[in-house]
């Protein structure tokens, strides 16, 4: 099942818990707006090339929309619709006033010299620049995009628009490139306060060593818990006795391949994701988790780092299994939730303090948590569908009060 179909599937699931009407339902779903963009460019070698851009805009019922810009050969329409729609419900659970967007461009950016990718960021922003902006879109960066990509497409947009106090997600919040990996944490410590365990003591498997798997990796580290297992495109790696995490962190920033850390034996990618321990951390691509791993899944908690990595056809057999899975739409939102903090920075022009930011981050995830557990007693139902129920219910309270007309 692809990620649209799972992510609808979630949403008309929670829209029955919540009996919420068919005509409203089906609006909820649609998209407000599509985009897809070509943007040819020149080649360094002179060649020209073309890649498709899109842009889908989900629902500004509670706010300006917002979500990443990601550049990844395998960008599709069909993704990228899925995870604006899951920008929307994670931004309602988080509690933050925005709604729900998602970009991309079909490109592999490691393909692509420095001055390639900035004219292709360049020539997409000249496309969609009356479309976003800091009361309309707000990009951010996502996978195969960072801080660079966000100052191109700032300083782009400003050639049409002037001076905007935040139109685009700069990077500029103290604590914003750890975020979403430090809100996986609390995430995380709230789980298992919640089953009387803490993250001192307990084992975890990380998968993807990017920016969020990294941080999580390291912040779990600093609290005392046992990282057993990592693995990333490279490879995977296990040390029973806990990997040293700031260790491997200086040994892959010196370029360094993760399965070569001397601290650590390699192992087949394909066990990372089954090996024993209390927490699996799916911190990469979405599907991950399958009708042929799930069963063998040794994990009491899954946490999803990640943008779907989890399939229904999983969901179901690890719920069948007992292990409990804490949803993307919470489990990840460290990253907007601090993105808000970002921009409402930026219209204040006042910066926060980075002790600020994180604690102003966790009274978030913590409210969160405490607000899915509600609606999981209310409606008896598991994490996920606890998470969606709240997410859709904030969105349909907010068209409904709009003046939504059936």
């Amino acid at each position: 099942m692809n990620a649209l179909a799972a992510t609808s599937r979630n949403f008309r699931q929670a829209s029955k818990l919540l009996g919420l009407d068919s005509k409203l339902e089906k609006s909820l779903l649609i998209p407000f707006r599509e985009i897809k963009v070509e943007c040819t460019i020149p080649k360094d070698d002179g060649s020209l090339v073309s890649f498709i851009g899109f842009r889908v805009q989900h629902d500004n019922a509670r706010g300006p929309m917002k979500g990443g810009i990601r550049y990844h050969p395998e960008v599709d329409p069909d993704e990228v619709n899925a995870l604006a729609q899951l920008m929307t419900w994670k931004t309602a659970v988080a509690a933050v006033p925005y709604g729900g967007a998602k970009g991309g461009i079909g490109c592999s950016p490691g393909d692509l010299s420095s001055s390639e990718l900035e004219r292709l960021t360049r020539v997409f922003t000249q496309k969609i620049h009356d479309l976003i902006g800091t009361h309309t879109d707000v990009p951010a960066p996502d996978m195969g995009t960072n801080a660079q990509t966000m100052a191109w497409i700032l300083d782009e947009y400003s050639k049409f628009h002037g001076h905007s106090p935040a139109p685009i997600d700069l990077g500029g919040s103290l604590g914003r490139d750890a975020a979403t990996g430090r809100g996986v944490v609390f995430a995380t410590e709230s789980l298992l306060a919640e089953h009387g365990k803490s993250i001192s003591g307990s084992t975890f498997v990380v998968q993807g060593f990017g920016n969020v798997g990294s941080w999580a990796a390291s912040l779990i580290h600093e609290r005392g818990g046992k990282v057993i297992a990592i693995g990333d495109v490279t490879g995977s790696i296990k040390n029973n006795n806990g990997i040293d995490v700031p260790a491997l962190i200086k040994h892959k920033s010196g370029g360094g391949a993760l399965k070569d850390f001397s601290g650590a034996e390699a192992m087949d990618s394909k066990d990372l994701l089954v090996h024993e321990c209390d927490v699996l951390l799916p911190c990469a691509l979405g599907g991950v988790l399958n009708r042929e791993n799930a069963p063998h899944v040794k994990a009491k908690f899954v946490v999803e780092a990640a943008n779907h990595p989890t399939d229904p056809e999983a969901d179901e057999i690890l719920a069948k299994k007992g292990v409990v899975v804490l949803p993307d739409i919470y489990a990840n939102s460290g990253g907007v939730i601090v993105s808000y903090f970002e921009w409402v920075q930026n219209i204040q022009g006042f910066m926060w303090d980075e002790e600020k930011v994180n604690m102003e981050l966790k009274k978030y995830m913590n409210n969160a948590f405490n607000n899915i557990k509600h609606m999981c007693k209310s409606h008896d139902c598991n994490l996920r569908m606890g998470a969606f129920t709240l997410g859709v219910n904030r969105v349909a309270r907010a068209t409904l009060l709009r003046g939504w007309e059936a």
